[in-house]
C-alpha cells in the first residue's frame, strides 16, 4: 500500500524532498533526467561486462565505473531517506525497495562473489520515467490485467496441473516402450522429453526410437497445439470482464431495467431515463422553466387586468 511521503522539516530537507520526489520543477525533473541516464548507463557497463571479449579489455574501466554508479546511488539513497519525514514508509514501497536492492548487490560482491549479475535489477528504477512524463495512466491498464491474472488464477492452476498429469502419463508410457539409449533413461527425464515435445520445442536431445514411441510423440504434439489456446483464452475472457466491470455499471435503469451503461452515462440508452436517481433529471428543470415561460408569455401567470401598483 502507498502512503503519501512528506518532507522531514522546513529548510534543507524540504528542498530536496521537492527536488527529488516531485517532477513539476525545472530542477526536479533534471535530477530525475539525470538519474535515468546514470541509470542507464550503469546498466550497460554491466551488459557489456558480462561480454568476454569486452570484460578482458576493458575490465578494470568497468569496474571503477560500477563502483561510481553504486556509490552515487547509495549517495542519492541516503539523501532520499535524509530529507522524508518517515524514511521507513518510503523504504517499505515498491521504489524504495528497488532502490535498496539496486546498490545492494554491489556490496555483497565483497562478500559474495556471484552476486554482481544480481545488479541488472537496476533497471526497474527507470519506471521512474512514468512519474517524470506524467504516464501514470498506465499504472490503471497494468491493474487491470493484474485483476484479470488473479481472476484467472484458479483456472489456470487447475489447467496447468492437468497438463502435468498429462505429462507425467505419456512420460511413464514412454519410459517403458523406449529404451535408455534413446535418452529414456529415467520417468523425470522422460517428463522432460514430454514437456519439451507438447510445447512443440522440439530440441532433439532426446529422440524416440520405435515406431509405437513416435506414434505417441505425434499425438502428444497434436495435443500441445490443441490445448495451448486454453490459458490465454481464459485470461481474455478476463481481462474482457475487468474492462466491462471498469467501464460498465451494474445499476440498473429505473425505467426500463437495462443495466450495461457506462460509467459515465446520465440517461438510459434504451429508454432515456436519467440514471443518476440522487439528483434531479436536468430536463425536468428545463421543461418546468419552458412551460412557466409559456404561461408568462400566455398572460396566465398575471392578471393583465388587475390595477397595477401606482394607479389612480
Amino acid at each position: 500500500m502507498n502512503f503519501p511521503l512528506h518532507p522531514g522539516a522546513e529548510g534543507l530537507r524540504t528542498k530536496l524532498f521537492h527536488i527529488i520526489f516531485e517532477s513539476n520543477t525545472p530542477g526536479a525533473k533534471a535530477f530525475d533526467i539525470g538519474l535515468i541516464l546514470a541509470i542507464l548507463l550503469s546498466v550497460g557497463v554491466i551488459l557489456l561486462s558480462s561480454v568476454e571479449a569486452y570484460a578482458a579489455r576493458y575490465g578494470t574501466l568497468f569496474y571503477v565505473l560500477e563502483w561510481i554508479f553504486t556509490l552515487l546511488f547509495s549517495i542519492e539513497l541516503l539523501l532520499r531517506i535524509y530529507c522524508l519525514e518517515r524514511p521507513t514508509q518510503y523504504l517499505k514501497s515498491f521504489y524504495g525497495i528497488v532502490d535498496l536492492i539496486a546498490i545492494l548487490p554491489t556490496w555483497l560482491v565483497l562478500l559474495i562473489p556471484g552476486a554482481h549479475g544480481l545488479v541488472i535489477v537496476r533497471i526497474l528504477r527507470v519506471l521512474r520515467i512514468f512519474r517524470i512524463l506524467r504516464l501514470m495512466e498506465f499504472v490503471g491498464e497494468a491493474r487491470l490485467l493484474i485483476d484479470a491474472l488473479k481472476r484467472s488464477l484458479r483456472q489456470i492452476l487447475l489447467f496447468f496441473f492437468s497438463i502435468f498429469m498429462v505429462v507425467t502419463l505419456f512420460a511413464a508410457l514412454m519410459y517403458v516402450i523406449e529404451s535408455p539409449e534413446a535418452g529414456f533413461t529415467s520417468i523425470p527425464m522422460s517428463i522432460y522429453w514430454a514437456i519439451v515435445s507438447m510445447t512443440t520445442v522440439g530440441y532433439g536431445d532426446i529422440v524416440p526410437a520405435t515406431p509405437l514411441g513416435k506414434s505417441i510423440t505425434v499425438v502428444l504434439m497434436l495435443l500441445g497445439y490443441s490445448i495451448i489456446a486454453v490459458p490465454t483464452g481464459v485470461f481474455s475472457a478476463q481481462v474482457i470482464r475487468s474492462i466491462r466491470e471498469d467501464r460498465y455499471s451494474d445499476e440498473a435503469c429505473p425505467g426500463c431495467g437495462h443495466d450495461r451503461h457506462e460509467k459515465s452515462a446520465y440517461y438510459c440508452l434504451r429508454c432515456g431515463t436519467w440514471l443518476d436517481e440522487d439528483t434531479e433529471d436536468p430536463r425536468k428543470k428545463e421543461k418546468e422553466k419552458k412551460e412557466e415561460e409559456k404561461k408568462d408569455d400566455n398572460g396566465e401567470g398575471t392578471d393583465k387586468n388587475a390595477p397595477q401598483a401606482g394607479d389612480t
